[in-house]
């Protein structure tokens, strides 16, 4: 069970980005063949739209784990969670980020949660992601690890 399920979709200004794609490939084929340009920008702008829909990366709380993107840690080695946003949220993601954390980060996503990591085996320290609600983020891993004994 999911008590907590986010995707991290793309802003709809990188959509925007990814249409000016068609006249930047009208202005190279069109010289050549109007046929040519239009087929070449279709194609580009589908699969600009296709890797960037699937590459949004799903940041769940579920089944007593965390998931972000591809990587998974039980509930029972995470710490404190701590949200960021603004201008903390920027330091986090660069001055004050440790080279060693875990990341999950999409740049049209401001607020970012930092969870502690408790496994003395695992490398990183913290796992730094991206989410457009941390504190209902946090409040959920919070709540799972409340619901479940120790060890389970």
């Amino acid at each position: 069970m999911s008590s907590y399920r986010e995707r991290l979709w793309p802003a709809a200004w990188m959509y925007l980005v990814i249409a000016l794609i068609v006249p930047a490939t009208m202005l190279v084929f069109t010289p050549i063949s109007l046929i040519a340009g239009v087929i070449t920008a279709a194609a580009l702008v589908a699969a600009c739209v296709g890797l960037l829909i699937a590459s949004a990366p799903t940041i769940a709380v579920e089944d007593g784990l965390l998931r972000a993107g591809r990587a998974s840690i039980p509930l029972d080695l995470v710490g404190d969670a701590s949200a960021a946003h603004g201008e903390q949220a920027r330091h986090e993601r660069g001055p004050g980020l440790d080279a060693r954390a875990h990341l999950v980060l999409r740049g049209w996503v401001d607020p970012v949660l930092r969870v502690e990591i408790l496994d003395p085996d695992d490398p990183a320290p913290y796992w730094l992601v991206s989410t457009r609600r941390p504190e209902q983020l946090a409040a959920a891993i919070e709540a799972e690890r409340a619901a479940r004994p120790s060890g389970a």
